[in-house]
């Protein structure tokens, strides 16, 4: 990052963002990137570019674009979100529950106007679950069919091409746009892309402008993600953490998910009393939907995972 080639990513370019959106296109397997301080921000010059002011939006339910981004689709995309069942297994609806919910094509003119699907791969609040490509297609064919543009929320695309073995373009296969995170698991500090058209990008860039994520020398940032895209394959490492986290809470009397990622959740009686006593123990984990919510990293090592899982034994959790 110190060494970082730069230049005025406002004004003519910076050339180390410019080599990071250019690769970044390339794994997604998009014709064009741009550079986001955030995730969210991603998200929202997407349903911005795509949504016109009243324009009704789909997405799976608990999906980040509905939850956990301060209802910014509505506020300022000027979305009407619409939320989806899952019912095809955690974090997807169904071909037959999508063509429910958006309806007929035609109808009085004060009827809401459905334009965008925006799905999520993985699903974070289904404890990371991944969208299988033959499902995504199956909803991508259901979307295209009514008419709908599809924005997919790949903040963790890499976690669902590591679990299924695949390329991250092999999970954008039909999409308008997709937003990526690098900050998900590879390392880097900050910074996401979001990657469509070259003239969505066009449009994409002037947005990002007015929303407050131009920035100057941001090769600084650009530089991190690009490592942080070498780390992909490490992304395996986690999962198998989880797994062994998720065993091993299992073999002590915790109801936890057969983790498809590097997210475990844990219901137990009483979120606080676990988070406190789980804390006192120099163990970190968050909430979730009601559940404790473990995720493994680059940072911790099987035999960090094992001592937390002897720490957990000793105290007598759950």
């Amino acid at each position: 990052m110190a060494s970082a080639e730069v230049g005025d990513n406002v004004l003519d370019g910076d050339p180390t963002i410019k080599a990071l959106e250019e690769r970044a296109a390339a794994v997604l397997g998009m014709p064009a990137a741009l550079w986001t301080p955030s995730g969210t921000m991603a998200n929202l010059i997407a349903l911005s570019v795509h949504l016109q002011r009243g324009d009704r939006f789909l997405a799976p339910k608990g999906a980040h674009v509905l939850v956990n981004e301060l209802g910014s689709a509505a506020w300022l995309a000027g979305g009407m979100p619409d939320p989806l069942e899952h019912d095809a297994g955690p974090g997807r609806p169904t071909p037959e529950t999508l063509a429910a919910a958006i309806g007929p094509r035609s109808g009085p003119y004060f009827t809401l106007r459905t334009t965008l699907l925006c799905l999520e791969n993985t699903h974070n609040a289904s404890g990371g679950a991944v969208i299988p490509p033959h499902e995504h297609a199956q909803l991508l064919s259901t979307a295209r069919q009514a008419g709908l543009r599809v924005h997919l929320d790949g903040a963790r695309l890499w976690h669902a091409a590591a679990a299924l073995g695949l390329p991250p373009a092999a999970l954008t296969v039909g999409v308008d746009t997709v937003s990526a995170c690098f900050s998900k698991g590879l390392g880097a500090p900050v910074g996401s892309v979001v990657a469509g058209s070259a003239n969505f990008v066009e449009r994409a860039r002037r947005m990002r402008q007015m929303l407050g994520g131009g920035v100057r020398q941001g090769g600084v940032l650009a530089a991190a993600a690009l490592v942080a895209l070498d780390r992909v394959g490490d992304l395996a490492e986690d999962h198998e953490k989880a797994r062994k986290l998720a065993a091993g809470l299992a073999d002590l009397g915790w109801e936890v998910n057969t983790p498809e990622t590097n997210i475990v959740l844990a219901r137990v009686a009483d979120l606080e009393v676990t988070l406190a006593s789980l804390g006192a123990q120099g163990i970190l984990a968050s909430t979730l939907g009601g559940k404790v919510r473990f995720v493994t990293h680059r940072d911790l090592s099987m035999a960090d995972v094992e001592e937390a899982l002897r720490r957990i034994k000793a105290g007598g959790h759950p």
